[in-house]
């Protein structure tokens, strides 16, 4: 007789959920060993729960279609927290089952138990559930398929007690589907395009599905008939790039930056996405980044189809057959001289081989990654969507199994590498064909920016210490191989190019150490906040042009 487990893995498959990142314990046992009742389902073991929760992040980002999760009660659910808040805010289907004791055991209180569907609602907000019996578990799964494919989508968590699990008489249920996202509406539409006939400067702010190849068609064929600026979110979900695609401009990080790039706008236009505003808050800035007088017009929120408001948009404008203005071919020159981050990212740039996947977690070091990649092979890239580091490598993992055909390179910093280091042995284990490149500036760089720019006064010895990586310098290379990771240490610029090289000679797991200074260290960094402060008096040509040398 078919258990409840076994139900349920022919139900996660039937709706299209064909791959499961585990880290379970004892509750979930019954789930573990109905893996083998079910071919069709791919079980991929993490080490921690942060890489289990991020490389399904990753993975739903290439493959258009979520992943599951397995995790152990909630202390596994707590740990993989920070990467389903990732997930939470690229709006990435994520489906995770969770572990519980058993319904009769919860009354006894036992060292493992805790009140899991409360740290759930913090990155599932929109679907939580219990399943009560065997009876209805696998409606209550195929429902939670359903809730995370459906726009906008989102991480879904279904909480397995152990007797529902192994509990007999489990029937599998037919897959749901997904609700149906709808375009803009005719007002919408009209009032908007109006906006853009009046003249006053105008950008698109794409995010989401915005970012992919048809929906960018469709807003440059507008930007080439109306003049719109095509602006992206800083951190997109996935963002399709290179050679014959629109360029587009993102957003930056730094929100004096971002104000910069805003300044002359009186018409932002948003499609999935949201009106931008500052990472944090800071003392005497705003945190509202769009200007003064501009008019802010949603195109399309999450919950609608991206794509076909912006093809009305553009058939209400007349736009259609306009030619978009598509990135020329052209990759950086092979980098000389002394190692230093940006190098680095002009490597990459030079090298990048077609149909790549970039995964980008290098904050401060890839401050010269976009510019350095813009006109090369077309590619993908993934980005940190909501701030919590140790999103990169996971996401690697991820990416590699939803697309084994294309290469992965992660470009990934020190400090946030230490968080989910554990998926380098997940890439050994999966021989996965991902090419690491840490950069080892032995130092949290972006919190040494960001206590200048809070206004932090005496910084002494002790608040320094607490943000420096030396002693010990962490050496990645030897972290890499004892997880079974082809792995090496380069100093010179030379060797980080024979390193990359032989990567891509050799399917399979890399990493590369690059030990690096600090992009902006020493006097960059002293001098970034008095640059920053000084924006708002430079005629907008000059800041523009310092926009663009601090971070293009």
């Amino acid at each position: 007789m078919t258990n409840g487990a076994q139900a349920l893995m022919k139900t996660l498959v039937d709706a299209g959920v064909e791959v499961c990142f585990t880290n379970p314990g004892t509750s979930e046992m019954h789930f573990v060993a109905a893996l083998d009742s079910e071919p069709k389902m791919k079980a991929v073991l993490a080490l921690f729960e942060g890489v289990a929760t991020g490389a399904a992040d990753g993975y739903a980002r290439m493959a258009d279609k979520p992943a599951a999760t397995l995790l152990h009660l909630g202390c596994g659910l707590g740990n993989g927290l920070a990467n389903l808040h990732n997930a939470r805010k690229g709006k990435v289907p994520v489906v995770n089952i969770v572990g519980d004791h058993a319904t009769y055991h919860v009354k006894y209180d036992a060292q493992l138990q805790s009140d899991i569907e409360t740290v759930a609602r913090n990155v599932s907000p929109g679907f939580v559930r219990t399943s009560q019996s065997t009876a209805e578990l696998c409606n209550d799964a195929a429902e939670a398929v359903a809730a995370a494919r459906s726009f906008p989508r989102q991480v879904a968590t279904l909480i397995l007690p152990a007797d529902v699990s192994w509990g007999d008489g489990g029937i599998p249920a037919a897959p749901l589907p997904p609700t149906v996202a709808p375009c803009a509406d005719d007002a919408t539409v009209g009032a908007i395009s109006n906006a853009i006939r009046s003249g006053g400067k105008t950008a698109f702010l794409l995010g989401g599905q915005a970012l992919r190849e048809p929906a960018l068609l469709a807003a440059a064929k507008i930007a080439a008939h109306s003049g719109v600026r095509l602006l992206a979110e800083t951190f997109p979900t996935r963002i399709e790039r290179g050679a014959g695609l629109p360029a587009v401009e993102r957003i930056a990080y730094l929100a004096e930056l971002a104000g910069v790039q805003l300044a002359d706008i009186e018409h932002l236009i948003v499609v999935d996405s949201k009106a931008p505003v500052s990472f944090f808050a800071y003392p005497g800035k705003q945190s509202y980044l769009a200007p003064e007088g501009c008019q802010v017009h949603t195109l399309a929120s999450p919950e609608q189809d991206a794509v076909a408001s912006l093809e009305k948009l553009a058939t209400a404008l007349g736009a259609g057959n306009n030619a978009p203005a598509l990135q020329a071919a052209q990759r950086p020159a092979r980098p000389r001289g002394r190692l230093t981050a940006e190098k680095v990212c002009k490597a990459v740039g030079h090298l990048l081989p077609e149909n790549a996947i970039i995964v980008d977690e290098s904050n401060t070091s890839g401050l010269m990654l976009n510019a350095m990649t813009s006109g090369c092979p077309r590619h993908d890239m993934i980005t940190l969507t909501g701030g919590a580091i140790g999103q990169g490598l996971p996401n690697a993992i991820g990416a590699a199994i939803a697309c084994p055909d294309r290469p992965v390179i992660a470009l990934i910093g020190d400090g946030t590498a230490m968080y989910t280091i554990q998926s380098l042995w997940t890439m050994a284990r999966e021989q996965l064909n991902v090419t690491s490149i840490i950069f080892n500036n032995a130092s949290y760089s972006v919190l040494n920016i960001e206590l200048e720019r809070v206004g932090a006064e005496e910084i002494g010895p002790k608040a320094k210490a607490q943000l420096d990586l030396t002693g010990p310098v962490l050496n990645f290379a030897q972290l890499a191989q004892g997880m079974g990771v082809h792995a090496v240490r380069v100093s010179t610029t030379e060797d980080l190019l024979k390193a990359l090289e032989y990567a891509q000679a050799h399917p399979g797991p890399h990493l590369i150490e690059a030990m690096v200074p600090e992009a902006l260290n020493g006097v960059k960094r002293k001098i970034l906040p008095w640059v920053l402060r000084s924006l708002p008096n430079l005629p907008l040509s000059v800041t523009r042009a310092l926009k663009r040398k601090i971070a293009p």
